[in-house]
């Protein structure tokens, strides 16, 4: 067993535990010894980051081979057509290449916590919410992709990384769990198989 903790980050605070810019960081939220993020979330994103002390569940939570989806919701400038969704369901084309199939859904509002800086789209365009599911983590992949497709991100939130969320958790909060990685994948997120493994961008 092994210990896993979530953590809701949020806005404008760096998925680190130092910086020397006298920006936020995990330490001002987070006093737990020895746990490190399993990944990353972008300074101006917010929602769930998971954190452990065990490499090898790190391991299994980052690896591309094991394609955890992750699940965003994302306020969008403007009122966000069909055609966006499925063009964003299908992939689109970025400059790094293609993304792979993706879930995207319009959405209700989800009612979250108010952002310390108000979201302000531009006069006469508003805004809508779209969820969208990937299994892949370019270096600020859902803001390309829906600026690609005509709507830009105003506000994004990751709630859900496999089946952990941010169910009945709150901004700046933490909440342990207990992880039990059978010794067989244990070992396999130590030596993924090579066939077939195309490494994620940072």
């Amino acid at each position: 067993m092994s210990d896993l903790y979530l953590f809701y980050k949020p806005w404008q605070v760096l998925s680190q535990f130092t910086d020397d810019k006298g920006r936020r960081t995990l330490a001002d939220f987070i006093k737990t010894p020895d746990i490190y993020p399993a990944g990353r979330l972008d300074y101006d994103s917010e929602g769930l980051l998971l954190l452990t002390g065990d490499g090898e569940l790190q391991a299994r939570i980052t690896h591309p081979e094991f394609k955890l989806p992750k699940t965003y919701w994302v306020q969008v400038e403007g009122q966000i057509t069909q055609e966006a969704l499925q063009e964003l369901s299908r992939g689109v084309e970025l400059n790094d290449g293609r993304t792979r199939p993706a879930k995207a859904r319009l959405m209700e509002d989800p009612g979250l916590p108010p952002r310390e800086e108000p979201v302000r789209p531009r006069p006469g365009k508003g805004t809508s919410w779209i969820e969208i599911t990937l299994i892949e983590g370019r270096n600020r992949q859902v803001r390309r992709m829906t600026a690609h497709v005509g709507f830009p991100t105003l506000r994004l939130l990751r709630w859900s990384i496999g089946n952990w969320s941010l169910q009945n958790m709150k901004p700046g909060k933490i909440k342990q769990t207990r992880v039990h990685l059978p010794s067989k994948e244990r070992k396999v997120a130590l030596k993924p198989r090579k066939k077939g493994i195309k490494k994620e961008a940072k």
